[in-house]
């Protein structure tokens, strides 16, 4: 889907904005408009597309006629040059353009033509370095790039009066692709993986953003083998071989201590201060660190987690309810707080262990994972999300390289697993995932007081910034991360505001068990004047490329809460397998106050598909809006 582009939304927007705003005019611009009064002093009204403005010219001039002007002056008042004499209402467009490009001394090639052709159908002013520079461009565009698609590139950089350098140029035309980036992420991956130049601290630390984003199901893997490998060790009727290879590969992984031995794998140091109850493990701490005449409070805290940990079942809270009333019948020393800590710390080890499996793509309240509690419970130092992450890919590297016949029915188990758990939450998982480790708009995080540093520096964006401040880069490696950073900046750039209008434009590599495949999301909406998204009014379209279903386009239209879906695809078989699937949608859009008004399965326009990009057209009455993909 190479000549897909956002442009026909961008276009309407910037059309409905520039009516509402005064034309500003720059010195050395050239634009083509018309005489529609004159005044004295030479002053006359000029008509640009659909907006007037009064200014001074240098030499008198007759109502109705038509020029190309040139501004030569905007403070104190706007002044402009006639550049082309009076041009007859009946000249064509071609002809005009050739007494301009003679009047200007500007060269007259083809690619010069269109532009003054494109610019002068606009009604946008330009100046004669940009034509000059945009002439360049088109004259070597990558391949794969229209001129169509570039010209409305080189349109909005004047628009929004971007700086006309080549990055910013790339940028953009990489911003309206809404495939290879998947190829590109790949190709940066290969070469980094054969690098021999970097520091070893860099390439790692890059090697493990790349591995995340193209495995985003790799932590849940890592906390189902986690999950298995403890429920070996706390399963009293296993096999001591079977106990013995799960501690091995825990301590592998850097999970446990070295020292551990499967008798004292869960010892718990001593709390060194009190903590908020939040994880399982601070519950043990908690209980550790309580004075024996607090018990009562003690007890009150422990009933409340308990009833309001939703990853625990009813079965598995009142056992742990019967052994807090165990304990509050017994005399309370030192010791036995020791003891009920450590029953405590057994009972939620196999609660958790059990319930991984069930809750893979899931959070509590207090937005931990079931692999969060898990390692707080066995871990004696406490962790970072980060450091979650990097143990449990780790835990998985280390099992898929294990010799052991049992630790590789584990890792397959756990695949099978998180397969067949793939919902709309984890799909919904995996994209947060691949953004937040691409790090796309970092920058912008990084003015966030309460923003995770440590955890934004991670991203793969900041560490190309590095990567490319690097001296001894080969050129290949440059080239691709170039590439690569080049596409991520396109997105910021194809995103932005008019006004109340947002648009938001994602680009998303992802990889699915073995299957890569390329999604670009666009979000078009509004705000609202408190400057939060108005959720009753949005219009998303989704971009795939997949390996049985190909190109896909999803046409999602939200007016006033009521949500209609139009899936473009050449493949005419996937009417019987959606429809099933229309009552999930439409049940999951009412949980959210959204009604389902239709889904409608739709072929690529035939015609257009022969020219050699694809073009579907929906009308929609109320807003006029022309799709093209």
């Amino acid at each position: 889907m190479s000549a897909t582009s956002f442009n026909p939304i961008q276009l309407q927007q910037n059309a409905m904005t520039s009516a509402n705003q005064p034309l500003a005019l720059k010195q050395g611009q050239v634009f083509h408009g018309t005489i529609k009064q004159l005044y004295p002093d030479q002053m006359a009204e000029i008509q640009v597309g659909n907006q007037k403005f009064i200014a001074k010219l240098e030499v008198p001039l007759k109502t109705g006629d038509a020029h190309f002007f040139q501004v030569t002056g905007t403070n104190p008042q706007t002044e402009l040059k006639v550049v082309t004499g009076p041009m007859a209402q009946a000249s064509s467009p071609n002809q005009q353009i050739n007494q301009l490009l003679e009047s200007m001394n500007l060269p007259k090639t083809a690619e010069m033509q269109q532009l003054l052709g494109h610019f002068m159908k606009e009604q946008l002013p330009i100046s004669k370095e940009q034509l000059m520079q945009a002439e360049m461009w088109l004259k070597a565009l990558p391949e794969g790039i229209s001129k169509a698609d570039a010209l409305q590139v080189i349109q909005k950089m004047i628009e929004l009066k971007m700086p006309m350098t080549n990055d910013v140029f790339q940028a953009l035309l990489s911003g309206q692709k809404t495939s290879g980036m998947a190829m590109t992420m790949d190709n940066f991956a290969q070469l980094l993986a054969r690098d021999t130049t970097l520091s070893e601290v860099l390439k790692q630390n890059l090697m493990q953003q790349v591995q995340a984003i193209a495995k985003p199901f790799e932590i849940e893997t890592g906390s189902l083998i986690l999950a298995r490998a403890i429920q070996s060790l706390t399963n009293d009727a296993a096999a001591m071989s079977e106990k013995m290879q799960a501690l091995t590969i825990l301590k592998e992984a850097g999970i446990l201590p070295q020292q551990a031995t499967w008798q004292n794998w869960t010892n718990i140091n001593d709390p060194k201060a009190a903590q908020p109850m939040q994880q399982a493990g601070q519950v043990v701490q908690t209980i550790l660190a309580s004075k024996p005449e607090n018990v009562s409070q003690l007890i009150e805290q422990l009933k409340s987690w308990t009833t309001n940990q939703n990853f625990l079942t009813n079965e598995q809270k009142l056992q742990l309810n019967q052994l807090m009333d165990r304990f509050n019948q017994l005399p309370v020393s030192k010791q036995t707080l020791e003891i009920f800590a450590k029953q405590m710390q057994e009972q939620l080890i196999k609660a958790f262990a059990q319930n991984t499996a069930d809750r893979l793509f899931t959070q509590d309240a207090n937005a931990l994972s079931s692999k969060e509690h898990l390692l707080s419970l066995i871990r004696q130092e406490a962790t970072t999300p980060l450091q979650n992450e990097a143990l449990m890919r780790n835990l998985v590297k280390t099992s898929v390289e294990s010799p052991q016949p049992m630790i590789q029915q584990i890792v397959t188990q756990a695949d099978a697993l998180v397969q067949n758990s793939v919902d709309s939450k984890a799909m919904q998982h995996a994209l947060k995932t691949v953004l937040k480790n691409l790090g796309i708009s970092y920058e912008a995080t990084l003015g966030n007081k309460s923003a995770d540093i440590q955890m934004i520096t991670h991203q793969l964006k900041p560490q190309l910034h590095t990567l490319l401040q690097e001296s001894n880069i080969t050129p290949q490696l440059r080239e691709a991360a170039e590439m690569l950073m080049t596409r991520m900046n396109g997105m910021q750039l194809s995103s932005g505001e008019n006004g109340h209008q947002h648009q938001l434009i994602m680009q998303v590599p992802l990889e699915f068990f073995g299957k890569k495949m390329d999604a670009t999301l666009q979000w078009n909406g509004r705000m609202k004047e408190d400057g939060k998204i108005d959720a009753n009014y949005a219009r998303v379209l989704f971009y795939l490329q997949m390996a049985s279903m190909q190109e896909t386009v999803i046409d999602m239209q939200v007016q006033n809460r009521v949500v209609t879906v139009t899936i473009f695809n050449e493949n005419s078989d996937i009417q019987p397998l959606a429809e099933p699937l229309k009552a999930a949608l439409k049940m999951g859009l009412a949980e959210k106050d959204y009604q389902l008004s239709g889904v409608f399965i739709k072929q690529f326009d035939k015609g257009q598909t022969e020219k050699g990009s694809t073009v579907v057209e929906q009308r929609e009455e109320q807003s006029g809006v022309d799709i093209r993909v």
